[in-house]
């Protein structure tokens, strides 16, 4: 009996392990398959090159707000893969110089959230599985989440994690596939528009913490990519009509 008691205990511990692994980390081969081939690639969605195109918003209750370009970057940017630079709209040769800072000072504690938006929604082609950007936090306990639209339009929030530390850090978030029925959840492919799927970035949202959310905040943003499923849009017959005139 002491045997199989410890048996258990063991087999427990590894899996918790695994599942701490995991935690932050998604695992894109294992997100959303429904489809017999997959071609993941690591893709660009926007370097924070450009101070014109991203806003930051606060309600004027709680304070006020300003954005702009920093020189720089995290260092450990350096040792990832290079991504694909696929046109999204924005020009994928700009070089990789700046980051973007947002400043907010607040005018009293409270529940308060922080918008940085995007001019216009950043589409991502194929079924995207995660998402991470570069982040500064300062240490604070406030929550970041990203902003998307699926096929359809919806609007979602998805926790990217907690801004509790110090220095540059990659937050990353999968992107729940949709539900069997095809209906609910997020739907980035419907099986009546085929020349069209993928989802959309409308931007950031930070929730604040009420214990600290006083004095002046600082954040910074950079290189923001994605892990997306290409099969669909590689291969696509080259005389295949385009749906949308």
């Amino acid at each position: 009996m002491k045997r199989i008691i410890i048996v258990l205990l063991a087999v427990c511990a590894v899996s918790l392990v695994t599942a701490q692994q995991t935690v932050g980390n998604p695992d894109p081969n294992a997100i959303g398959i429904d489809t017999a081939q997959q071609k993941l690639q690591v893709v660009s969605i926007d370097k924070f090159e450009s101070a014109g195109f991203w806003n930051s918003y606060i309600s004027p209750d709680a304070g006020v707000i300003n954005g702009r370009l920093f020189a720089g970057g995290p260092a450990g940017k350096a040792d990832e893969p290079k991504p694909e630079e696929r046109y999204a709209g924005i020009d994928p040769k700009i070089s990789d110089t700046y980051v973007y800072g947002v400043r907010t000072e607040f005018y009293r504690r409270g529940f308060h959230d922080i918008y940085v938006l995007a001019q216009r929604p950043i589409p991502i082609e194929g079924i995207t599985k995660t998402i991470s950007v570069w982040v500064v936090g300062r240490n604070y306990k406030h929550t970041l989440k990203i902003i998307v639209s699926d096929f359809f339009n919806n609007r979602f929030e998805l926790t990217m994690g907690q801004l509790n530390f110090q220095g540059w850090k990659k937050l990353s978030v999968a992107i729940p596939p949709q539900n069997i029925d095809g209906m609910n959840g997020i739907i980035q492919r419907n099986y009546h528009y085929n020349s069209q799927m993928g989802l959309k970035v409308i931007g950031f949202k930070i929730e604040t913490d009420l214990l600290e959310s006083f004095g002046s905040y600082y954040i910074y943003f950079d290189d923001m990519r994605a892990v997306t499923d290409l099969f669909a849009e590689d291969a696509r017959d080259e005389d295949d009509m385009v749906d949308g005139w």
